[in-house]
């Protein structure tokens, strides 16, 4: 079955940021490795949002941005696993969980059948960089989300074969966010594997040209994470399937903003406890977040009244964004304990295969 009938329209160009830099106490600094210095401190540091692009894969995403005109960002087309184990250590990551980041078009415009093969592969390359390079790299799987059998073939592959960590999703899928029905059998499938499943944001095919001016991926990538938190919460997905652990990128996009207006809209609907059985901010609050671009002081202060650092871990991005972030969060005034349930803590937590 056909989960989908048109293409994504996305483009992915972004504009890097610099981050705060703030210095933060020495006794919190010390707290994680500094450049080069991996192995001497602790607790280690873990990334659970960074990219890969296996060649194949990249040789697609090349020829698919160039036919529209996308310029490639800085960092992608020459990326390598080398290159970003070289970053990793200057940096002082000890580990990073791999995952794709917004696949261009819907798998690149090329159907179901070709969808699920480029998925396949990258979990197969994933997998053979953490050989390559024991204890630095654990994977959140791609699923193609095109056909409903050839997911759950990919879910099995991920979890059976190649002993993924967890499962990487899209916000979105063409016209369809996850809290659609048709994708029922696959949440049902990792509630019943009790998956970790991590949440990449990508431009809408509806949205594309809602960026005022900016690049496409500014605005529309963190509201697209709302909107996919929010069909999962509306539709009782995050109620049904409540095995499920799920980690959303860049802080939940707007999602701490937006909690009590959601709350307000739905909080006192007479079914409440058949979608939201903690009601919308406890569904908000089961939910895990990463920090990635968005560790400035107004989004981590917002994150962090909607959930405590244990629901927090730490994300970089990367190649679209440096792995140094943990600037930032040092600079804000969080206490040891809190620095180190982002750091790593939480994600070993959710990822018990990165504690070895």
């Amino acid at each position: 079955m056909d989960f989908h009938n048109c293409p994504t329209c996305e483009s992915r160009s972004a504009s890097r940021r610099q981050f705060l830099g703030g210095l933060g106490a020495v006794g919190a600094f010390a707290m994680f490795p500094a450049a080069g210095a991996l192995g001497q401190a602790s607790p280690r540091l873990i990334d659970t949002h960074h990219h890969f692009y296996p060649p194949t894969y990249l040789k697609r995403q090349m020829d698919w941005e160039g036919a529209r005109k996308i310029p490639p960002f800085a960092g992608v087309p020459d990326w390598t696993p080398a290159k970003a184990i070289e970053q990793m250590d200057r940096h002082g990551i000890s580990t990073a969980v791999l995952s794709l980041a917004s696949t261009p078009g819907l798998w690149f415009d090329d159907g179901a059948e070709a969808a699920s093969k480029t998925a396949l592969m990258c979990q197969d390359y994933a997998a053979d960089m953490r050989k390559d390079y024991p204890g630095r790299f654990g994977i959140f799987a791609p699923l193609s989300m095109m056909d409903t059998d050839a997911t759950l073939k990919e879910i099995e592959h991920a979890f059976d074969v190649i002993k993924a960590d967890g499962i990487n999703l899209q916000t979105n899928y063409g016209d369809k966010w996850l809290g659609n029905p048709v994708y029922k059998p696959v949440l049902e499938d990792l509630n019943r594997r009790k998956a970790v499943v991590y949440v990449h944001p990508l431009v809408a095919a509806c949205c594309g040209q809602l960026s005022v001016g900016t690049f496409p991926a500014v605005i529309e990538v963190p509201h697209d994470t709302t909107r996919t938190v929010t069909s999962l919460l509306l539709s009782g997905s995050f109620a049904r399937y409540r095995d499920i652990q799920w980690l959303f990128s860049h802080a939940g996009g707007t999602i701490p903003m937006m909690a009590g207006r959601i709350d307000s809209f739905y909080g006192a609907r007479p079914n409440l406890k058949e979608f939201a059985p903690d009601g919308i901010t406890g569904e908000l609050r089961r939910l895990h977040y990463d920090t990635a671009n968005a560790t400035s002081a107004p989004a981590m202060a917002a994150l962090m009244k909607l959930v405590p650092a244990s629901q927090i871990t730490y994300g970089s991005d990367y190649p679209y964004f440096p792995l140094d972030q943990i600037k930032s969060l040092q600079g804000l005034g969080l206490t040891p304990a809190e620095l180190a349930e982002i750091g790593s803590s939480t994600a070993m937590r959710l990822l018990p295969s990165l504690k070895s």
